[in-house]
């Protein structure tokens, strides 16, 4: 029995018709959209309390530059599990009876059963991973191999220009094209990021300095190394160590594990500390002052940034298994360290040159292979927006400005509407990236696009109450200043 649904019969539309929404990246952000979106594609047997409800359609398009889908390969290591429950797929939190939900997936592939026995709340990473792929090889309208070149605004014709590229599986350009849209939404995630003093070592092949991005590319060269050092504190840093450690025979393992951060600390994750990730706390943030908001990010790391505490019990078990005949490890895990700079020993090894905070000491440490969970950073997308420069509206900081509706501020010349996905830290908090508010954003989003409710959405979220006046959500999302309602008939 295959439970995969078939795409819409009628997905036919005339060239010179615009699309509602083209979706630019396809990573779990957009792709929760498109799901979303196919859903108003489809008759809805029920939206609230019983109510039927029927297909609302949008038309859209998304555009990847990848030839497929493929979400933190580098990282998809043996037993690595996704740090948020099942339900936070694409779609669940707003809409459970999707056919794209993680359970149907598992339905689809007549795993359900297994599923239910293994009583799991987080799943393999690779299962996620695995679980995307498959809503990406069977939902309609999204277009990998095609490279977004730029966006403009047409103010003649009050639609959006999407410029692109389509490249096929040799990396050569097949075919140049462009699309017009009403509204564009943002999905291009982040990239690697590596500090300064360490970006020299990356880019010399002699010795093996790679990202946690790469890591299981890698891995081989980085086992068969003398010595390994791992730099980060995250969540990567402690897979990577373990893995690592677990690989590597007893008495000589030979690894250093550093970090900038006091501590080896384990994630916030009691059960009213997860509720900075509701849409409660994201209206509650987003209504703050922008300089309390800059202030408050950076201190709450630990909700985002810290270890698992499943890892971290992992890491101790594997180190005093290890010591229990005697004598210690060779594994040195050091916090409260920065790489002050970095260079190459004999062109084959690495020398990190570095600074313990507290203590005001500074030492060296030569070794063979370096690992770098150094993190990520929004990926820049000032050339392809270009185009849209001289309408978007920037904060003090520089950084563009996006409302409630993850929207970017514009010039109120421009009527459609150009949305963000994974971008929106700096105005949204710290649950911008996370898993689990990734439907109902998508949801806000449609709910805003069309200027109905097809999904609705709960005026209530959390236990806290953020703030002495609680700001509940609206009616219904989307009925903003600068609401453009779909247009039918074009």
């Amino acid at each position: 029995m295959n439970d995969t649904p078939a795409p819409p019969t009628d997905r036919t539309r005339p060239a010179e018709r615009p699309l509602d929404l083209v979706g630019i990246g396809i990573g779990p952000a957009n792709l929760s959209l498109a799901a979303l979106a196919d859903g108003l594609n489809r008759p809805r047997p029920g939206v609230a309390c019983g109510a039927g409800g029927e297909a609302e359609g949008v038309e859209v398009a998304f555009y990847e530059q990848r030839p497929r889908f493929s979400w933190h390969a580098g990282l998809l290591i043996d037993g690595a599990t996704l740090q948020v429950p099942f339900l936070a797929d694409l779609v669940s939190l707003v809409d459970p009876a999707s056919p794209w939900s993680f359970l149907n997936y598992l339905r689809s592939c007549e795993r359900l059963f297994p599923f239910y026995f293994a009583e799991r709340l987080h799943i393999h990473r690779a299962e996620y991973d695995a679980y995307c792929r498959w809503v990406s090889e069977h939902l309609p309208d999204l277009h990998f191999g095609h490279q977004v070149d730029a966006v403009r605004w047409n103010p003649e014709r009050d639609l959006f220009e999407v410029d692109f590229t389509q490249v096929g599986a040799d990396g050569e350009v097949e075919a140049l094209g462009r699309t017009h849209a009403r509204n564009v939404v943002l999905g291009v995630g982040t990239e690697p990021y590596v500090p300064d003093p360490l970006r020299p070592l990356v880019d010399a092949p002699a010795a093996p300095v790679f990202h946690s991005a790469d890591y299981l590319d890698h891995r081989e060269r980085i086992l068969a190394a003398d010595h390994v050092t791992v730099i980060g504190s995250g969540q990567s840093g402690a897979e990577v160590f373990l893995d690592l450690l677990r690989a590597r025979p007893a008495g000589r393992e030979r690894i250093h594990w550093l970090a900038r951060t006091e501590a080896f600390a384990p994630m916030e994750y009691s059960k009213l500390g997860l509720e900075h990730f509701t849409p409660d706390y994201v209206r509650y943030f987003h209504a703050l002052p922008q300089e309390t908001r800059d202030g408050l990010v950076p201190r709450q790391w630990q909700l985002h940034k810290g270890i698992d505490a499943d890892t971290i019990a992992a890491i101790h078990e594997e180190l005093y298994r290890r010591s229990l005949h005697g004598g210690w490890p060779d594994a040195v895990l050091t916090p409260g360290v920065q790489v002050r700079t970095a260079g190459r020993v004999a062109t084959t090894r690495v020398e990190l040159h570095l600074e313990h905070v507290q203590q005001g000491a500074r030492s060296r440490l030569t070794t063979d292979a370096v690992v770098l969970a150094t993190g990520y950073r929004e990926r820049p997308v000032g050339r392809m927006l270009a185009g849209l420069d001289p309408y978007v509206r920037h904060d003090s900081a520089n950084r563009p400005r996006i409302d409630e509706e993850h929207r970017l501020v514009l010039d109120p010349s421009v009527t459609g509407s150009v949305y963000v996905q994974n971008a929106e830290t700096h105005t949204h908090g710290v649950g911008a990236p996370d898993l689990g508010l990734a439907a109902w954003r998508s949801a806000s989003i449609l709910n805003s696009l069309t200027g109905r409710e097809p999904y609705p959405l709960p005026r209530r979220t959390s236990f806290t109450t953020f703030g002495l006046e609680r700001r509940e959500a609206p009616k219904i999302p989307g009925q903003g200043k600068r609401l453009t309602p779909l247009v039918r008939g074009w």
